[in-house]
This record gives C-alpha cells, structure tokens and sequence, in this order.
C-alpha cells in the first residue's frame, strides 16, 4: 500500500522489486523490515533467504530458505510498519491510531498538523488516510529525530505526503503560514495546553483537535484551556430532538435533573418559551481496549 506509483498515489505493488521495503513475518511474534537488494541475503534462524529469490513474487509469498525454513513477504501497511519500525520515543498503536483518525475525520484532502513527530506511527496512517491529494505536515523539536522520521517516510513510500519540520511548538507554536488552512491538528506533547492557542489559529472553521496525554494531569489542564476556543463534548444522550428547531426535549445528562418549576432559564428575549441551553454532545465508544493514554478531543467553535 505505502508503494509510490509513477503518478506518486499510494498503491498497492503486487510484485516485488528491487529497492522495495517488505515486512519479512518470521512468525507471529517476529517481525522485521527489509529493504530488498538484489545482492543481499537475509540470515535467520529458519536458513538463509536470497533476496534476488524475492524479486518478481507477489507481496504475500511464502519464500524459502536453503534449510527448508520459510517466512512471508508482507507489503509495508501502517499498521505492520507501527509494529516493526524503530522505537525513538514510546509510540501510538493501532486502538489509538484508529480512533484518532476517526474522531479527527480525517479523509483523503485533508490538511493534518502533528506535534511531536516521534517514531512516526501515527504520521504513517495519517499519510495513507488524507493520500492522494491532502497533506501531513509534522514537527519535533529533536532534530536528529525529525531526520530518522524523514527517512522512514522515504523507506515507505509517503514523502511526498508528509512534510517534517524541526521546531518546538510548545514554546513558538506553528507556521504561520498555516493560519485558517487547517482540518485536524494532532498533539502528542509533555504540555500541550501551551500549544492549543496556537491550534485553534490553525484550524478552519469547525476543525477538531486531539490531543494525547498519559497523564489524568495533563488532561484536566488542556481542557482548561480548550474551553476558551472549541466546543464541549460529553458522553451523554439525547432522549429526543427536534432536528428542524434545532432544540433538544431531553433532560441535561447527570446524575440530577433540571427542575420543571424552573422556568426562568427558559423564558426567551420575545417571551417564547426555549429549551435549556445544552452543551454539544455526542456518544462515543463507551470504552475500547488497548489504550496506552488518554485522548482529548475538541472542536473549534
């Protein structure tokens, strides 16, 4: 899937060719990426495999090895290249990776900021999910680290998706040239309410921010901060709606309920009666396994 085609489109390349980067699937705890050289030979513990074996088969091939031993050619998909790439910093898995992606809706188009780069998991699903004509544009403070992540985005194929940028967004924010041009911003930082200003210049209208902390801590201090520019979202439910009228006849979510005597709250600017004011809500997954932080999500108002 990572394969760059002459029109430079993520797709998949059904044979293998030399220069290609393959997963090379020992078995279902070894792993390990390959880039393939005519010349070049793989040792392991199942014999010796001949890379000019490979050339020419499928993605997918069972290959063997002058023992007998074989492992499987697998293309570089995000999701095996999260499991084999090289770990610079603790890195985002596939629960996160998906619901990210997800709850940012990110589409093909999109224009996707990312602070701090990492290891580049997540920058390698954002690549494939706004591919072919959006674009990731992705910083780390740590020079060397923005190096290494530039050269596995050419190893896989998606350089020409992802731009990375060495700066400390925490402490001078992003580009200004991306002011008002921005769909989803991404926050993986020690203190990211420092960076949500900075943010929410970016987004366009209606843009959704994520945020990911460890931390309960960090949290609770980005959501102060969030509540001056993005919406509120809760887990809650709607008993019922008034799609045309915009006007919800639900009771406000929480342990209490509003007080029916308590009109004063209700009583509109022409003498009409409205609705409480609620704040926006919605239903994600009540809960997901394998999550490794907490993830703050928010729309800009």
């Amino acid at each position: 899937m990572l394969l760059v085609d002459p029109e430079k489109k993520l797709s998949f390349t059904r044979t293998i060719q030399n220069g290609d980067l393959v997963i090379v699937y020992e078995k279902h705890d070894s792993m390990k990426a390959v880039k393939v050289s005519e010349s070049s030979v793989l040792q392991n513990r199942f014999g010796m495999f001949k890379h000019s074996d490979w050339i020419g088969k499928p993605f997918g091939s069972k290959v063997f090895s002058n023992k007998g031993g074989f492992v499987h050619l697998l293309a570089p998909t995000p999701e095996l290249w999260t499991l084999v790439l090289s770990h610079r910093t603790q890195i985002l898995y596939i629960a996160d990776i998906s619901l990210v992606i997800m709850y940012l809706e990110v589409v093909p188009g999109c224009v996707v900021l990312e602070s701090g780069t990492g290891s580049g998991s997540l920058t390698t699903s954002l690549a494939r999910a706004v591919a072919p004509t959006g674009h990731v544009f992705t910083f780390d403070f740590h020079e060397q680290r923005a190096a290494s992540a530039r050269e596995d985005f050419e190893k896989t194929g998606i350089s020409s998706y992802v731009t990375v940028g060495v700066r400390d967004i925490q402490g001078q924010g992003f580009p200004e040239e991306h002011v008002g041009s921005v769909d989803a911003v991404f926050l993986d930082l020690p203190q990211p309410w420092l960076a949500i200003p900075s943010a929410a210049k970016m987004l366009r209208q209606d843009g959704v921010l994520c945020s990911f902390s460890p931390c309960i801590e960090q949290v609770q201090r980005s959501c102060e901060t969030l509540r001056s520019n993005f919406t509120e979202v809760r887990q809650g439910k709607l008993d019922s709606f008034d799609g045309d009228k915009g006007i919800s006849t639900g009771s406000r979510p929480g342990k209490r309920k509003q007080p029916s005597s308590d009109r004063s709250s209700l009583q509109g600017d022409n003498g009409g009666i409205l609705a409480p004011a609620l704040p926006v809500m919605a239903k994600p997954c009540s809960e997901a396994k394998g999550h490794t932080g907490y993830l703050t999500f928010a729309r800009l108002k």
